[in-house]
This record gives structure tokens, C-alpha cells and sequence, in this order.
């Protein structure tokens, strides 16, 4: 969805949405991905939420994983600042920027007033750190939440933390919500997650996706890999029957989604042969241009 083939390097990404929506689970699939291909990644925790369990079960490897819980916005940005002029990580995730409390809150009493400390803090930090990301080739990940307008009578009231700045510098804004729930019988096994691109400065935006998230595993893998094949022809869909090379692989897709597991050999075959399709899937979902050299990364 993104047309390049994944987030753009030396950029300035937001991934915003709802509470328990993915977006801590899409950095970290991005964080395990940078990982995989040789990158160092950090991850500012400002929330101080961080799992280490469900983070390793996604894939990141924790032992190379810089890690940072700030006390103070300032720190956390500052922390931004220093890794991202090191040139010596590849991206750095920032959970997330309604977190970031400027310390005079943090000193003050219970019901101070401090209208637009955040929103100045991060104009401010914004400005330093567009010149420095975009020579180290790093990319800088801020996760955001959203907040409701009061008296907003026409258009959509929400908008996200930490005013207007981060809606300007950032090269690519993603747009997460949870839209079902993935059932087993009666248990709720997953999310069914849509993330569109509301702005794009290196592809055409407001693409969308759609994939699973399955509770303490992540995207869904098994699953993208049968929608895929399905677009691509190479999975065969009569009814509810999924079927691949005259093989029944399962009535309903989470039955095809159980025998792929089984099956893992069958699941790489089919892999292959989307991965071999992947421009006629591109073009089918997309009309995806040709992505630009050197506008490749890491997702």
C-alpha cells in the first residue's frame, strides 16, 4: 500500500489510531524486519509499556534492541537526536508522542495549565531532527494516539497528539483500526486490522490494507499468504473451500490458516509462488508505480 515497497529510509514516519489497534505491533514487526535484514534499531518506550515477551514473539531480537525509557520529553527526544546523528541506527521507534511530557508538567502540581508545551516541544525537536534523519538514511517511527475536538460539528473530530508539526514533517502517516474481531467458536482469537495511508509524499496515499493481528502472535502471516494467493490465482477459493494444486487445504479460511500451519513445507511453496507474482498482486490491488531507486526499506 505503501507503492515503494515498504517505509522510506532518512523519513519521518507517524502510524496513529485507536487504543489497542496494532500500533505498537506494527512498529515491532518493522523493528524485527529492520533487524533481520543486518539494521541496529532503538526503541524509546515513553509509555513505559514495553513487553519483552510479545516483542520477541514478533520476532525482535532483543539482546541487539536498544532500549531507552526517558523520564522527561525532552530526554526522549533529545535520545532521538543523539542516535539518529550517530548514523549508527537504522530506526528508531518512539511509543508514542502523546507520552512525551515536557518536564515543567512533569515539575508542576496536578491541574496546572500549560497550554502548547508539547506542541511547541515537538515543533522544536522536529526541526533539529528532519536535516539529521534524512543524512543518516535512518528512519525515525513516532506512534501517536488520537484525542477528540470538542464542538466539532461537521468533518471528523479527531486529531492526534502533539499539534500540527509531525502532520507536516512526516514523509508517510498511517492510519490503523482495529475493524472485527477473528473468532475460534466463541473465543476471540485476533483482530481483523486496516491501515490506510493518509499521506504519502513518496507514492500516491490513501491506499489501503487489510490483515489479521492474532493475539500474542502478531500479523498474520499464514493468513496475508492465502489472501495473497487467492488475488494471485494460486490459491483456489470455491465457496468456502480453499484449495491449492487440487489439494483441499481447509473449509473456511482460519481451517486453511490451522492446515497451513500443519503444513509448512505447503505454506513455503505458496510463499514462493506469491513472491514470484508479486507485481501482478501489485498491480491488481494497487496500480502501484514502478518504486523509485534508492526509495526501498525495511516493512
Amino acid at each position: 500500500a505503501l507503492g515503494i515497497g515498504g517505509l522510506p529510509v532518512g523519513r519521518v514516519i507517524e502510524v496513529f489510531g485507536p487504543e489497542s489497534s496494532g500500533k505498537t505491533t506494527l512498529a515491532l514487526h518493522t523493528v524485527a524486519e529492520v533487524q533481520k535484514k543486518g539494521g541496529v534499531a532503538a526503541f524509546v518506550d515513553a509509555e513505559h509499556a514495553l513487553d519483552p515477551v510479545y516483542a520477541q514473539k514478533l520476532g525482535v531480537n532483543l539482546d541487539d534492541l536498544l532500549v531507552s525509557q526517558p523520564d522527561a520529553g525532552e530526554q526522549a527526544l533529545e535520545i532521538v537526536d543523539t542516535l539518529v546523528r550517530s548514523g549508527a541506527v537504522d530506526i528508531v521507534v518512539v511509543d508514542s508522542v502523546a507520552a512525551l511530557t515536557p518536564r515543567a508538567e512533569i515539575e508542576g502540581e496536578m491541574g496546572d495549565s500549560l497550554p502548547g508545551l508539547q506542541a511547541r516541544l515537538m515543533s522544536q525537536a522536529l526541526r533539529k531532527l528532519t536535516a539529521s534523519i534524512s543524512k543518516s538514511k535512518c528512519i525515525v517511527l513516532f506512534i501517536n494516539q488520537i484525542r477528540h475536538k470538542i464542538g466539532v460539528m461537521y468533518g471528523s473530530p479527531e486529531t492526534t497528539t502533539g499539534g500540527n508539526a509531525l502532520k507536516f514533517y512526516a514523509s508517510v502517516r498511517l492510519d490503523i483500526r482495529r475493524t472485527g474481531a477473528i473468532k475460534n467458536r466463541d473465543e476471540v482469537v485476533g483482530n481483523t486490522t486496516r491501515v490506510k495511508v493518509v499521506k504519502n509524499k513518496v507514492a500516491p496515499p490513501f491506499r489501503e490494507v487489510i490483515f489479521d493481528i492474532m493475539y500474542g502472535e502478531g500479523i498474520s502471516k499464514i493468513g496475508e499468504i492465502i489472501d495473497l494467493g487467492v488475488k494471485a490465482g494460486i490459491v483456489e477459493k470455491s465457496g468456502s473451500w480453499f484449495s491449492y494444486d487440487s489439494t483441499r487445504i481447509g473449509q473456511g479460511r482460519e481451517n486453511a490458516k490451522e492446515f497451513l500451519k500443519n503444513n509448512p513445507d505447503m505454506a513455503a511453496s505458496i510463499e514462493k509462488a506469491v513472491r514470484q507474482s508479486t507485481t501482478k498482486i501489485a498491480d491488481d490491488m494497487l496500480g502501484a508505480p514502478e518504486p523509485d531507486e534508492g526509495q526501498d526499506l525495511e516493512g
